[in-house]
């Protein structure tokens, strides 16, 4: 069995779309406040581990689809890159959605799909995991279809004689119902307080618009 490193170099992977709409339940915000690299900082100085990279993943919605979200998110992943964290985003896809209204009528409306993202994120994962660059994972998100890849990631831990450790982190509060991490991970729980301590001062949302 491999020994416990006594100095942890940590990477966080953070769902951007995850830990907003988790975070939107929990705590009750309505737009992505929060601070990726703050985030990664607290977490890590919560568990005595050295922040070695923040990675960031997201999906953006097209300037024609939504002019107000397209322009929030290309200027917080502009920031984010400033401030040194590793950004990946791709375009959302768009379908139709029916829903059906009180009375027996319904209504159809867009709504925007991530494709790719987490994939991309799961194969970063297990890249790093290979390369050696950490000892801690952590994952910002909810997302079980993530079980995959942290199976991966124990088991080049094995084959390689390597002290791996896996976590999941999402905000937590007695509104919010979802109360799993993912399956197989150590449960980083953010509560409110430690949430607040990690928001972003800058509003990124343009004043001349309104949301789609």
């Amino acid at each position: 069995m491999a020994s416990e490193p006594s100095s942890k170099q940590a990477i966080l992977f953070i769902d951007g779309q995850n830990l907003f709409y988790a975070a939107k339940e929990a705590f009750g915000y309505t737009y992505p406040n929060y601070d990726p690299k703050k985030l990664a900082e607290r977490i890590c100085q919560q568990k005595g581990w050295q922040l070695a990279e923040t990675r960031f993943y997201t999906g953006v919605p097209d300037p024609q689809d939504s002019a107000f979200w397209h322009h929030f998110w290309t200027a917080k992943l502009a920031q984010m890159g400033r401030l040194g964290v590793t950004t990946f985003s791709r375009p959302l896809r768009y379908r139709n959605e029916t829903v059906q209204l009180p009375g027996g009528k319904t209504h159809t409306h867009l709504v925007g799909q991530e494709k790719g993202v987490d994939i991309r994120m799961a194969l970063d994962m297990v890249r790093l995991a290979h390369e050696g660059v950490y000892d801690v994972c952590v994952v910002v998100s909810q997302d079980q279809d993530m079980t995959e890849a942290v199976e991966e990631i124990k088991r080049i831990a094995r084959e390689k004689h390597r002290w791996i450790r896996v976590a999941s982190a999402f905000p937590a509060s007695p509104t919010f119902k979802n109360r799993w991490g993912i399956n197989k991970t150590d449960w980083i729980k953010i509560d409110r307080s430690m949430y607040d301590a990690c928001l972003d001062a800058r509003d990124y949302r343009p004043k001349t618009t309104s949301p789609a």
